[in-house]
């Protein structure tokens, strides 16, 4: 064979092999610390329904729970650096904007339905607005859930109850500021450590709403769970500004439509975890107690006063939520 139909057949292989890359999908990837059988789970499935639905041949994305790409906060660090497309993040994203905060005061959202009013009248220009300060984008707003105490020491009826008790928190400040409050000793600890810590008696115990209390098989090495409902935690479908920027316009589009259209039915599927999951952890073995939810909302007041006087605007937007309550 001569040189030079050896370099022609070589161009060709070369467009080719171009083509062919050229017409593969776009993958993009979804991390999130749920485990199987855990809201985060199933709301970022829905979400995966509805994006690649919409996205056909262009783009897919796919999905990856039980921090297998890595822990929420490592997660906010490659979605800035374009490892991972989305993540879920919850109670974290009050260590990445003050803002965020608010929701970690006890007891301030009621209700799904004073969630939407939030989310609607001051979702965009406050929380949006603080995501995108700091380089993200919230697509959607999902859920965590109200949160319940479990432990192996005692029921907890009110806050001087969880006195002493070593109790794993997420990592965010108002959280622990809250327990050391009501006289617990708050451990900081990712989720997919917690379950050990708690079978080998590390921590005596922990809080979450209860699809993450079941998905993370809590009910098996915990005695106690005590229905306080002390904190609603939003979930956010959150990406990177300037990388989802960078998408072609129709699939930015497409993905934002498949975030919010997903949100219903996470909220929908969250209503019916909660008395579903509630019998579960209770068939399981777990003793099961109604808290003073009262004596908690008294004896909160100092941590609602820190947040006006030390986040700025703090005061004003404490007021602005308690009053979208309906």
């Amino acid at each position: 064979m001569n040189h030079k139909l050896t370099a022609v057949l070589m161009g060709a292989s070369l467009a080719l092999s171009a083509g062919q890359a050229s017409a593969e999908k776009m993958i993009l990837k979804f991390g999130h610390v749920g485990n199987p059988g855990s809201l985060f789970e199933a709301s970022v499935n829905e979400f995966v329904k509805n994006a690649n639905a919409r996205l056909g041949d262009r783009a897919e994305v796919q999905a990856f729970g039980s921090s297998q790409l890595g822990k929420d906060n490592e997660l906010l660090q490659k979605l800035k650096l374009g490892q991972v497309t989305f993540a879920l993040p919850s109670s974290v994203m009050s260590s990445v904007a003050d803002e965020f905060g608010v929701f970690e005061m006890p007891y301030i959202i009621q209700s799904r339905d004073h969630m939407k009013a939030v989310q609607a009248e001051i979702g965009e220009s406050v929380f949006n607005a603080a995501a995108e300060a700091r380089g993200y984008k919230i697509l959607a707003y999902f859920e965590n859930g109200f949160r319940h105490i479990t432990n192996n020491l005692r029921p907890i009826n009110v806050p001087d109850d969880l006195a002493g008790i070593k109790l794993r928190t997420p990592k965010g400040e108002w959280r622990v500021k809250m327990f050391q409050l009501y006289g617990a000793n708050p451990t900081p600890m990712a989720f997919s450590e917690v379950f050990t810590a708690l079978k080998t008696g590390v921590i005596d115990g922990q809080e979450n709403p209860y699809a993450q209390i079941w998905s993370g098989k809590f009910q098996e090495v915990q005695k106690y769970l005590s229905v306080t409902g002390h904190v609603y935690t939003p979930a956010y479908v959150l990406v990177s500004a300037k990388n989802f920027a960078k998408l072609p316009e129709d699939i930015q589009s497409d993905l934002m439509a498949a975030a919010a259209e997903s949100q219903d039915a996470v909220y929908a599927m969250a209503a019916s975890l909660e008395t579903e999951l509630l019998e579960n952890i209770r068939n399981a073995g777990v003793e099961v107690n109604e808290a003073d939810k009262q004596a908690f909302v008294d004896a909160s007041k100092p941590i609602y006063d820190e947040f006006a006087s030390t986040v700025e605007g703090g005061a004003d937007l404490i007021d602005t939520v308690l009053s979208l309550a309906r």
